[in-house]
């Protein structure tokens, strides 16, 4: 029995991906159920309108068709989009009005998808139209649209806010104030799966689900309180989920339409989303306007910084309402501000619903502190990144409660912004373009600098593990945490392996079934490994503490002279004198051989509570060439250094860096959801969505540093969002920053060569 080198730290393949690339993977609508009904839509085709008349009997009739539904067959309850937001509940049909288009009206519920499809078709549906309204500022307007009368959140259409009191005196000492409005644009998750859910009955007349989610626990028990069910009447299942990106955190009002359907049909019944579906019916992230004014000194040190956003909450506001309280606790940055005056509205819009998007928040806050930190260099005359310098929080300060209020555990941001400039070469970078300009190059080169930190976990400081060691020596462990694609089955299984002396090859994860594991939060906020991996963690301890009591009293050992390795465990020193794990179990579980009190079996389940968020931080070098006479933008390198605490397996943290960047450069460079005047999207499918492929991104370069955080016993922070967080704002500097020499300087996101070509012409003719 040899004692093993610590498997943490090195780059371990991931177990999830020969099913996933052979296809052995399934997915919602991969699953095959006998008898199975198919679910279609009515849609509503009007942003916003009273319905006058509903007209579904020629559907009623058509081949196949089992049921058609409107709202008055369901007698479901409109249902809260978020905990703060009761009165703005959405009903899983449309009663009576409808207020984005995209709404669910009429489900039809049929033997096959086509007959469903043709059945929807003849279904007729009037409306008397109203005015509508798709952005967020005018929604405040006196004379706006009605999408909701006041809820007693402070006014027609006002669904959040966050209204501190005014600093009259913020920017008194200030010698220079630099001032913007920053357009942080709506997005589409995309994901590569749409949504989908299948609901079947079980044996003892509850219902037994399967969804494409990242929270099965959230969605049983959202699906439990819409039906009137209780939650053991509901086992969730999610099978392999082709990307969440916060999008699938929710119960969606066509998930209760159709397990509602199940218990009217005494049928199973499914619902597999479109494309052009997901795009108007899935919610969308971001979504903020935002006046952003900074007060410095003239050799930079900020002095004050006031914020006012508005963000756009959708038709039925939700989660996305209220991610301007996280915008606000992140306004601090990673830079010394001393005072912070922000505030917030929330309103709702003839939309789709925002809610969390890879970041939720985050994302937005250090956009406009970048952006506004770059307007400060121009005035100022300060290179952008020494003005970053000149005001990071120095190390020594740790831990902190920033001015906002975010509890700040531990953080290097200097030694992270010089590593990238160092990896970027930033000196030769910066001289290559002004001999560009010199040369009156029409491809001209930017260099855009951005600094960030995080919050990851965010209220979500607790999970469920579990970890058990069977007869055959096999661990299993549990968690409450639901993988959809970041790696979990990997990285859980390195830690049990790491504590027991196992191979990861002889540990299985069990999650995403709330028939399997009895609670969970879901995997959302960056928060799996930190959380879920330190429950498995403490569990597998707990697990091995008892393992080494029970083969101390065999052997007639001391418990710490007891070691694991190779699959084994014995004494140290003494080959003779060691067990397989499976003989061991065998053992655990006979009273006989058990010391006095000590409970049988090889197992422990736990809650791990860290207590409070973590704070990921980091550096991005972006490098764009411009094409000054077509608009046109090229991303030439992308260098990321990101700080996630201590680096389990730098081959997952690396891939959750590169799709990170990938949507944040997608952000700036490509994507926006955009309606008409009469709220029609315009962007409903993937001809109109611009959304970019690996061929218009470079390789990335991807680094590290390593500040472990004493939170949780992994030294562990969250990684699956840093990299959307620090590329937007390099990208767009640096965009902005190749054409600084032109007199501009901003360009609203997404910046594209028509917004670039206008903005040059402007600048030429303004002279």
């Amino acid at each position: 029995m040899a004692n093993q080198g610590s498997i943490f730290g090195n780059s371990v393949q991931r177990k999830e991906d020969p099913a996933l690339i052979t296809g052995d993977a399934r997915y919602v609508d991969d699953l095959q159920v006998a008898g199975v009904l198919s679910t279609v839509f009515v849609r509503s085709t009007v942003a916003h309108g009273t319905i006058t008349s509903i007209d579904a009997e020629a559907a009623k009739t058509m081949p196949g068709v089992v049921a058609v539904y409107t709202s008055d067959d369901l007698g479901i309850a409109p249902q809260p989009g978020f905990v703060f937001l009761p009165a703005f509940g959405r009903p899983p049909l449309a009663t009576g009005k409808v207020r984005f288009v995209g709404e669910a009206v009429v489900a039809i519920v049929a033997e096959t998808r086509a007959q469903a499809v043709d059945a929807a078709e003849a279904v007729v549906v009037e409306y008397d139209v109203l005015p509508a309204v798709t952005d967020a500022e005018v929604a405040l307007a006196p004379d706006a649209p009605e999408v909701w009368a006041d809820a007693g959140m402070g006014g027609k259409n006002i669904c959040f806010g966050l209204q501190p009191e005014k600093i009259d005196d913020l920017f008194d000492e200030a010698d220079v104030v630099v001032k913007g409005r920053f357009v942080n644009q709506r997005l589409a998750a995309v994901p590569m799966e749409n949504n989908g859910i299948v609901v079947t009955h079980d044996n003892t007349g509850g219902l037994r689900i399967w969804v494409a989610t990242q929270g099965p626990h959230a969605v049983r028990d959202g699906l439990a309180g819409a039906l009137g069910l209780a939650p053991e009447q509901i086992r969730v299942i999610a099978p392999a989920v082709g990307g969440g990106f916060g999008a699938k955190s929710g119960t969606y009002a066509e998930f209760i339409v159709v397990a509602k359907a199940a218990l009217l049909l005494g049928r199973p019944v499914k619902w597999a989303e479109t494309r052009s579906e997901n795009m108007v019916s899935m919610s969308h992230g971001r979504g903020q306007i935002q006046y952003v004014e900074m007060g410095l000194k003239r050799d930079g040190a900020i002095v004050g910084l006031r914020v006012r956003v508005i963000a756009d909450g959708g038709a039925y506001p939700a989660i996305g309402a209220f991610l301007p309280f996280l915008t606000k606790s992140m306004a601090q940055g990673v830079y010394e501000i001393p005072r912070i005056e922000f505030n917030a509205v929330s309103v709702a819009t003839n939309t789709t619903a925002t809610a969390a998007y890879r970041g939720a928040g985050r994302p937005e806050a250090t956009a406009l502190l970048e952006r506004i930190i770059d307007l400060a260099a121009v005035e100022l005359g300060i290179d952008p990144a020494e003005l970053r310098r000149r005001n990071l929080i120095a190390a020594d300060r740790f831990p902190l409660t920033t001015v906002t209020g975010a509890n700040y555990d531990v953080g290097d941001y200097v030694k992270a912004l010089d590593e990238a400039l160092k990896v970027a070469g930033y000196a030769e970078l910066r001289a290559e373009q002004a001999a560009r300009r010199s040369r009156g190059d029409t491809v001209v080169l930017g260099i855009g600098v951005s600094t960030y930190v995080e919050v990851t976990a965010g209220g979500l400081f607790t999970e469920y593990g579990a970890c058990e060691v069977g007869a055959d020596g096999k661990v299993t462990v549990k968690a409450g945490t639901s993988s959809h694609g970041q790696g979990h089955d990997t990285a859980f299984a390195m830690i049990a392996a790491e504590i027991l002396g196992v191979s990861m090859d002889d540990v299985t994860l069990v999650q995403s079934d709330t028939g399997l594991v009895p609670r969970g939060q879901g995997t959302m906020g960056s928060r799996s490994l930190q959380i879920g991996g330190s429950a498995i963690y403490r569990a597998s301890e707990v697990v091995l503490d008892k393992a080494r009591q029970l083969a101390a009293h065999l052997f007639e050992a001391n418990p710490d002279d007891i070691v694991v390795g190779d699959g084994r465990i014995g004494v140290a020193g003494t080959p003779t004198a060691s067990m397989s794990w499976g003989e061991l179990a065998l053992a655990s579980a006979d009273a006989g051989r058990l010391p006095e009190g000590m409970e049988p079996g090889l197992a422990a389940e736990l809650d791990f509570n860290q207590g409070d968020a973590t704070y990921p931080f980091g550096s991005h070098v972006a490098v764009v060439e411009v094409d000054l006479e077509t608009g046109g933008v090229t991303l030439v390198r992308h260098v990321a250094v990101d700080d996630c605490g201590r680096r389990l397996n730098p081959m997952l943290v690396a891939g959750q860096q590169h799709g990170g960047i990938a949507q944040g450069v997608a952000q700036v460079l490509f994507e926006a959801v955009q309606y008409d005047g009469d709220g029609n999207p315009l962007t409903a499918n993937l001809m109109d969505y611009l959304m970019p492929s690996s061929a218009e991104l470079p390789s990335y370069e991807a680094s590290n540093t390593e500040t472990p955080t004493p939170k949780n016993p992994l030294g562990a922070k969250g990684i699956g969002e840093s990299g959307t967080i620090g590329s937007t704002p390099a990208v767009h500097s640096a965009v902005v920053d190749a054409l600084a020499h032109l007199g501009i300087t901003h360009i609203d996101m997404p910046v594209t060569p028509a917004k670039i070509w206008a903005a040059t012409a402007a600048a030429a003719a303004a002279g």
